[in-house]
């Protein structure tokens, strides 16, 4: 009995630290799952987050918190839906200028700028050499008091009588000269809104007089895009979905167009996709009509269409306009895009929310791609999961003008094109596809 009962405590005994160690593993933290490996049905990749989009991220303590959908969040910037963040404190480094951030459009910084407390800021008069009507804007400090500029201490002026003493003038389109003489620390701004097939050409004598720039091009001193995506989170690119996007649409491919002359054949593209898929094309360049104006041929796309072509009139360099960005991605419908290059379209879009056409090969690769998302709902739903992660933005065009020319004498910079020209016009469009251009 003692033997056995000697024995009963060894076996305790050696059994105890093994006992001992399960329970320790079982009290420590699990791991974290590994996340799945996210399928990208398009074949670029996403873009990384900028410098930016970190920035954005770091909440200090003096920062209010709201709290949505029982997650707590940083207050949303003043320019977003119910936002009221206002910029707090002057950045002397601020990353506003081109050569602060290559490749960046600077847009949020520009619109988070602001002046020093301590100083008593002069007000800077912009001079608009086509006009106030030009611009749909008044005179005066109207528009930066209005639209509640962070940095608003400026004025608009039309009178040319002030162009000796005005800080910066703005050209929309075409240089008109002035007979004054022209101060050494006045800007000079080009703005164009067309690609450069569509705006004309400057006088020899004005090539080299321009100090800033601004067009839809990522690289202008103010980038004035046709439209700017800006995520709530750059870290939250998509979220689960509550509806079908391709629930009771019945046909296939849209397109609304009246340019059947575009210098980079996008009719002819289309054309040939129309053999291996159905291409319904309203307007002067198709058998179907819907009038412009009429509201319900976008509500088409909403509720009867898959796809659009969002196809660009011209492929030129960051050219992506409101074909893109309003007929494709404002409504509830893929759009397959034809115009700046692939990662330019990158840059701008909500990741993974349209098709390029330079991803395939040809039309017949592409409209067999379009047979397999038009066959299968999962893989189409995919490309709409962006939607409620950001939303598209006011740029303010004004109030980044006025925070930029203060911003240049804060910094005490000088800058000008010795050919605007050719910053413009040199290497920035093709009439063939991007990847031809390349080889050549």
């Amino acid at each position: 009995m003692r033997a056995r009962g000697a024995r009963a405590l060894r076996r305790g005994a050696l059994l105890l630290p093994l006992a001992l160690t399960a329970l320790a593993l079982l009290l420590l933290p699990r791991p974290q799952p590994l996340a799945a490996p996210s399928r990208l049905p398009s074949r670029l990749p996403s873009p990384p987050p900028t410098t930016r989009d970190y920035a954005r991220l770091q909440v200090t303590e003096s920062e209010e918190v709201l709290v949505r959908d029982g997650n707590e969040v940083p207050q949303r910037e003043w320019f977003l839906r119910g936002g009221e963040q206002r910029p707090r404190r002057h950045d002397p480094k601020a990353k506003v200028f081109p050569e602060d951030a290559p490749g960046d459009d600077r847009i949020y910084e520009q619109l988070m700028y602001t002046l020093p407390d301590d100083e008593n800021v002069p007000i800077k008069k912009i001079l608009l050499a086509n006009g106030l009507g030009a611009w749909g804007v008044s005179g005066g400090r109207n528009e930066f008091i209005r639209n509640k500029c962070p940095v608003d201490r400026c004025i608009l002026t039309a009178d040319t009588r002030e162009a000796a003493t005005a800080d910066a003038i703005l050209f929309k389109d075409h240089h008109t000269p002035f007979n004054v003489k022209r101060p050494l620390n006045q800007i000079w701004i080009l703005y164009y809104l067309e690609c450069p097939y569509h705006t004309a050409s400057l006088r020899p004598s004005s090539l080299d007089v321009f100090n800033w720039t601004a067009t839809y091009r990522r690289d202008s001193d103010i980038v004035a895009p046709y439209e700017r995506w800006l995520y709530y989170d750059p870290h939250i690119t998509e979220k689960d979905l509550d509806r079908n996007y391709a629930a009771n649409k019945t046909k296939k491919v849209a397109w609304f167009v009246s340019n059947c002359h575009a210098r980079n054949r996008r009719l002819q593209y289309a054309r040939q996709l129309a053999k291996y898929i159905s291409v319904d094309i309203y307007g002067a360049c198709g058998s179907r009509h819907c009038p412009r104006a009429d509201p319900n041929c976008l509500e088409m796309l909403d509720n009867d269409y898959k796809f659009y072509l969002a196809f660009e009139n011209s492929n030129c360099r960051d050219y992506i306009t409101e074909k893109f960005f309003v007929n494709g991605l404002q409504h509830n419908v893929l759009p397959i895009v034809m115009g700046a290059r692939p990662s330019e379209y990158a840059a701008v879009a909500p990741h993974n929310s349209y098709v390029h056409v330079e991803e395939f090969a040809g039309a017949e690769e592409l409209a067999a791609y379009l047979h397999r998302l038009d066959e299968d709902d999962t893989l189409y739903n995919s490309y709409f999961k962006w939607k409620g992660t950001g939303e598209f933005i006011n740029t303010y065009f004004f109030c980044r003008v006025c925070a930029m020319v203060h911003a240049n004498a804060q910094r005490q910079r000088s800058a000008h094109y010795a050919d605007v020209q050719a910053w413009w016009r040199e290497a920035a469009c093709t009439r063939n596809e991007w990847r031809s251009a390349g080889r050549d």
